[in-house]
């Protein structure tokens, strides 16, 4: 046994940014955000505390699925950082939203959502579970240096989640990590301690965007083959792509190794930019509510992020 797929929701700040917004900041400009990444704008958190979009997000999941809090066996919540160090986010969901199930964080960078999916398939492999809640939500803003003009136009803030229930919908999973500091790390920040003796560094992110535009072309591509094999089926097979929405070019040269047809890819990298763990299932959700996922579809999901570390699977949608 795996999981299905019960209901998804995402949730998002209400602050809209656009491109022209942001060349009033930093030397750039619409064209130049544009043609390179493919963003248009992005949602960015004034008022919304990270735990009222968590909150938003899997209240609509659950209300998708049709399954109250109450029932839940678990939350895993994905994200690189919470509202608090402690208590976790998954906790403060669970606080929220009258929940009494075990909660838990998970950070694998813009991988999370596929690692808590591989995660929650371990409980329902076990007979632990019957409802699971994944949400992943990351608020980028406050980790961005705004005077960085190479990374403070790829983010954006959001989140979303999904209720998974017993079932057989999962048909293969594959993560990796590869450990590297390197080509994206955000440092902690302040220490309080007075006894450090290293030099502290400001809390935003710092990226090689060369090396980590090699990597995510490269694993994009790879993982959903692999993905693809490992389920027994054919490129041919899948039904929808469902990318991590980082930057059109990664998804458009990745597209170009895949035998599987651009139109088959749906993106809204236009409207979030990189929402981090938070962008496969906003993506997935607004394929849902949308009515691009047709009950039956194969459905490919991959993501890569800091770590470094991906995550690809196939699901059979059956919602």
């Amino acid at each position: 046994m795996s999981f299905t797929i019960l209901g998804t929701g995402k949730a998002i700040p209400e602050y809209t940014m656009k491109n022209d917004e942001l060349s009033t900041m930093v030397e750039t400009n619409d064209e130049w955000i544009r043609t390179r990444t493919g963003i248009e704008e992005r949602h960015i958190c004034k008022s919304e505390t990270i735990t009222e979009l968590t909150v938003l997000a899997a209240q609509r999941a659950l209300e998708n699925a049709g399954i109250k809090a109450e029932d839940l066996d678990l939350i895993i919540c994905t994200t690189m950082r919470g509202e608090n160090i402690t208590p976790s986010q998954a906790c403060m969901i669970q606080k929220e939203i009258g929940a009494t199930c075990a909660a838990f964080d998970v950070n694998a960078a813009c991988s999370g959502f596929i690692y808590a999916l591989d995660i929650a398939a371990g409980f329902f492999e076990r007979k632990r579970v019957k409802y699971v809640l994944v949400v992943s939500m990351d608020n980028l803003s406050n980790i961005t240096d705004w005077t960085d003009r190479s990374t403070c136009v790829l983010f954006g803030d959001g989140g979303a989640a999904a209720v998974l229930g017993e079932g057989n919908d999962l048909l293969s999973i594959n993560l990796t990590a590869t450990g590297n500091d390197a080509a994206i790390r955000i440092p902690h920040g302040t220490n309080s301690s007075p006894f450090y003796e290293h030099e502290e560094e400001r809390a935003v992110l710092h990226m090689a965007g060369n090396e980590v535009y090699k990597f995510a072309t490269a694993a994009m591509a790879n993982g959903i083959k692999k993905a693809v094999e490992d389920a027994g089926l054919q490129q041919s097979d899948i039904d929808c792509v469902i990318p991590h929405q980082a930057n059109i070019r990664i998804i458009n040269t990745a597209a170009k190794n895949l035998d599987i047809p651009r139109e088959k890819f749906f993106c809204n990298v236009q409207h979030y930019g990189n929402t981090s763990s938070a962008s496969v299932v906003i993506a997935l959700d607004e394929a849902n509510r949308g009515g691009v996922l047709k009950k039956g579809d194969l459905v490919a999901m991959c993501a890569f992020g800091g770590g470094l570390t991906t995550g690809s699977c196939i699901i059979r949608w059956n919602k």
